[in-house]
């Protein structure tokens, strides 16, 4: 074959259009799945002729070496036990990509593991969803540099474009592109409950109605906010419910009459919401690591506390419901948009410091400028502001945190007084804001001269003898504290 090719093992929803996207860009695809109706689907949408089967050594000969494979499985045991089938066929100097959610520390050990047998393997993140694997997702692969320059026409040509830049780069080594995704969701997570807060704000705190709300987001989608989580939160709280209803298939719960419900989705979407652990691995890595990520933290609590429902509901009970609107309403919503824009930059700086400690931690190299970039497009967190984040790095490439970027500095004056109305009214009005709140004392910590750490510092050698610096002298020292009264 003198065409770029890829071998895709896995044709499930997110392996299949990856697949047809590559054969979209001109990449001979040649495609696997244990499931014959998989194998017979890829073959039915394909718009050319492809390869696809069920047994594994025929899809091996259909690919010329050096084999570049692509890995669409889910992530855990089941990639385990593909490389385990697929390592001793292959042949030196092949190549094989997990594109799954991979924990970043399976990723080291596949890495090392492929390695010793003569193989390179990438861990690659994808963002993007089934639309995005279809027509253009985020790819972060990771790995050996020496084998991207092979996979890199393949890759560029499915990724999203933004400005004529693919959003898709070698971004370091190891575990560096699962690593990356990883913070990705952190990020993800972050947004998200930051968005669900500012509705809650609104619907309760001022009681907007899910038009007048939805409008607002589209609105702030046409300024500095302007994002896919943005956008498709004025999709989602503009969504009419369109299921019929019918008395006997909701017994016990309050509902609509018969038939359409002629109300919003969102209204009838249960206050639940589930998680795959991503966000937990990306506070569990922080907190190894000695990164604050509190945005990101509570946001992964956020969603605990919303599966505790059956327990809400009888706290409510016994402890009273908290009355839901604010004593402004006018001033909650009109400062909603700027701090927004406050609590946004400081999710995406949570996330950026993770990834610069982080690759020096693990020796990844990565450069923030180019995760950046590649996030611009295709991806879940996609913002206009990740552009200016870029030219900050480039500026300043040791950036410790993209709030002392001069870009970001008068932004934050302008904003962190809207924010801190928004969090006191949404507190006074008792509406949880916890990752308003986290955000919030994220900013007033990392700008203050002076913390109460040396009390902590006392208290731990107080108990424990564990010793504190002084601010008159270099070294560590230990005091016999004196009882009170005594």
């Amino acid at each position: 074959m003198s065409t770029p090719h890829l071998g895709v093992v896995g044709l499930g929803i997110m392996g299949r259009n990856l697949a047809l996207n590559a054969l979209d860009s001109g990449t001979t695809v040649v495609g696997t799945d244990l499931g014959e109706d998989a194998v017979r689907g890829f073959e039915a949408e394909a718009a050319s002729d492809v390869v696809a089967t069920t047994d594994l050594d025929a899809f091996l000969d259909a690919l010329p070496t050096p084999r570049n494979i692509l890995v669409m499985v889910p992530a855990g045991k089941p990639v385990d036990a593909v490389l385990g089938s697929l390592a001793p066929k292959l042949a030196e100097g092949d190549l094989v990509i997990d594109g799954g959610n991979s924990h970043f520390p399976d990723t080291s050990r596949r890495h090392d593991e492929m390695a010793a047998q003569g193989l390179h393997f990438f861990g690659m993140g994808v963002s993007g969803g089934e639309d995005g694997a279809r027509h253009g997702p985020s790819m972060m692969p990771g790995g050996p540099k020496e084998p991207y320059a092979r996979v890199a026409p393949i890759l560029e040509g499915m990724a999203a474009s933004v400005d004529g830049e693919p959003c898709v780069a070698h971004l370091g080594a190891g575990a560096s592109g699962h690593y990356v995704k990883m913070v990705h969701n952190g990020i993800e997570y972050g947004l998200m409950q930051l968005l669900a807060e500012a509705y809650d704000l609104m619907k309760r705190g001022a009681g907007l109605g899910n038009d007048r709300m939805g409008d607002l987001f589209a609105e702030w989608n046409t300024g500095p906010l302007r994002s896919y989580l943005v956008e498709i939160t004025a999709d989602i709280l503009h969504q009419p419910d369109t299921v019929e209803v019918q008395p006997d298939e909701m017994p016990g719960h309050e509902g609509p009459p018969a038939g359409m419900t002629g109300r919003y989705l969102l209204d009838f979407i249960a206050d639940t919401a589930n998680q795959k652990g991503t966000g937990k691995w990306t506070s569990q890595d922080a907190l190894d690591l000695g990164v604050p990520t509190p945005t990101i933290d509570v946001a992964v609590t956020a969603r605990y506390l919303s599966a505790l429902k059956d327990e809400r509901v009888a706290a409510s009970g016994l402890l009273g419901t908290p009355a839901g609107r604010a004593e402004r309403p006018d001033d909650l919503v009109a400062g909603l948009e700027r701090a927004l824009r406050a609590v946004f930059l400081v999710t995406y700086a949570q996330g950026f410091a993770l990834l610069k400690r982080a690759s020096d931690a693990y020796e990844y190299g990565l450069d923030p400028g180019t995760v950046a970039r590649i996030w611009r497009g295709g991806c879940i967190i996609r913002a206009d502001m990740l552009e200016t984040f870029r030219e900050a790095f480039r500026a300043d490439p040791d950036l410790p945190n993209l709030l002392v970027a001069p870009a970001f500095t008068e932004i934050l004056t302008d904003c962190r007084h809207a924010l801190r109305e928004v969090v006191a009214l949404g507190v006074g009005a008792g509406i949880p804001v916890p990752a308003f709140s986290a955000s919030l004392a994220y900013l007033d910590a990392y700008r203050s001269e002076w913390l109460p750490a040396n009390l902590v510092a006392a208290q731990r050698d107080y108990f424990g003898a564990h010793t504190f610096a002084r601010i008159d002298k270099d070294g560590m020292f230990h005091s016999q504290w004196d009882p009170a009264g005594l």
